[in-house]
């Protein structure tokens, strides 16, 4: 054809101009898809509060993930194979039957750098801003190619189920639990979020997924009031205690009747010492009078299974800081207060009272940590930045008794989840002292 004759040509200035606005709506689809699936839906809903209608819609149209695929991917192809066609049928016609092999050249490149690359990468770089602005017209798209896109989903879940896999487009890929947690542990690589921070935001999260069996103090390490024992003894117990609540058992430990308060003691040993008299009498009569049940409260038992954020919960509502734990028998296993599910998050709480020291991560020349075996294994991790499992036992202790199978020996040594462990000092039948050093260099080298 001569150059003279195709400048003039209507028809073929109208078919590149169709290509381009194809190649334009393909831009469109590859760009939307992007940015309505990268976009975060936490930020959408914060934009939709401060009543952004885009991003309203873009949280609408996002529920049914399935829809919204099948709908821009029909509009992504149909707009892409009418564009090679015309493509194919304008360069066909200008160059003969080597216009087939052009034209496919041709749009493979302007396809590729103008309706994939270049869409996607803006889009990505502000996926929410981009999603409000196109909501409303992949909506309508939805709509449009409503009826073809539910056959697709028809025949490609019954093509699925042929292999055993059934589509739900109500499930979510990541639950939002795991993008938070995901995005704090990317943040904290970033340097955006201190260990710390991270640590007490997962941990917060993470309540509802642990027990209060994992935070007691169990119950060989619980201290008690003898409800028959003498008054000057429970007064002197309480006064050298560390604690200010105390359970009170009865004939043996595993029969606890009640909780006592260190102040109601000192309420009533002060209105029997001082009698009815404005002058105050130190008389051993009154204090024989004293009977420490007088004071105490009922006890308020909790099964072992209870969640931590469920038990938070209930200390708030019932304005109490103090559980007895029992297992499905009803024996006595431990108990746990308020302060225990908040250090589950804070970190340890001490004060002047306490006599015993956090648990300190220090490593010896070689490498190696030497930890106490009643340290748990969340306390480790937490410390080293570590992933040891503890689904199976709550101390590193529990944790090489689990996985030994047996009551190791002291000087015993065993290979666990990427550390050299070794049984440093055993007492009886508790390994008291653990020695850990990861056999890759560097795996412990995060600490807090």
């Amino acid at each position: 054809m001569e150059t003279a004759s195709w400048l003039s040509d209507t028809a073929l200035w109208v078919t590149a101009a169709g290509i381009l606005v194809l190649l334009f709506l393909s831009a469109f689809f590859s760009g939307s898809e992007t940015a309505l699936t990268a976009a975060s839906r936490g930020k959408l809903h914060a934009k939709a509060d401060r009543g952004e209608k885009g991003a309203r819609t873009a949280l609408d149209i996002t529920e049914d993930s399935e829809r919204l695929i099948g709908a821009v991917l029909l509009g992504n192809n149909l707009v892409n194979i009418f564009a090679a066609s015309l493509a194919t049928a304008l360069f066909t016609r200008l160059f003969g039957e080597s216009g087939v092999a052009l034209a496919t050249l041709v749009m493979t490149l302007l396809v590729l750098v103008f309706a994939e690359v270049l869409p996607k990468t803006y889009a990505i770089s502000n996926p929410e801003a981009t999603a409000g602005r196109v909501a409303p017209v992949i909506r309508l798209a939805i709509m449009v190619f409503s009826p073809v896109v539910g056959a697709v989903r028809v025949i490609v879940n019954g093509l699925l189920r042929l292999f055993g896999v059934r589509a739900d487009p109500n499930d979510r890929v990541l639950s939002v639990h795991e993008e938070i947690v995901g995005t704090l542990s990317l943040g904290h690589q970033e340097g955006a979020l201190e260990k710390d921070d991270r640590d007490r935001i997962i941990a917060a999260l993470d309540l509802k997924n642990r027990t209060v069996d994992e935070v007691m103090l169990h119950r060989s390490s619980i201290e008690m009031i003898d409800a028959e024992a003498a008054p000057d003894a429970i007064l002197e117990q309480c006064l050298a205690s560390s604690h200010t609540r105390l359970p009170v058992f009865r004939e043996n430990p595993e029969n606890i009747v009640g909780v006592v308060h260190a102040r109601e003691i000192l309420h009533a040993v002060y209105r029997m010492v001082r009698g009815s008299d404005t002058t105050p009498r130190l008389e051993a009569a009154r204090m024989a009078e004293f009977r420490v049940m007088d004071v105490a409260t009922p006890p308020y038992f909790i099964p072992e299974t209870t969640s931590l954020d469920d038990q938070l919960r209930e200390f708030l509502r019932r304005r109490s800081h103090f559980a007895l734990v029992v297992d499905e028998y009803g024996a006595l296993q431990g108990l746990v207060t308020l302060e225990d599910i908040i250090e589950e998050i804070v970190g340890d709480i001490s004060d002047e009272r306490d006599t015993q020291a956090p648990p300190v991560f220090e490593a010896e020349a070689d490498g190696s940590y030497l930890v106490d075996g009643a340290t748990t294994i969340r306390d480790i991790n937490r410390a080293l930045d570590l992933s040891l499992p503890d689904e199976e036992a709550n101390t590193i202790a529990g944790l090489v008794i689990h996985e030994a199978q047996m009551i190791p020996n002291e000087g015993q040594v065993f290979n666990l989840f990427g550390f050299r462990v070794e049984v440093a000092e055993k007492q009886a039948n508790r390994l008291s002292l653990i020695r850990l050093r990861a056999l890759v260099p560097g795996a412990a080298e995060d600490q807090a």
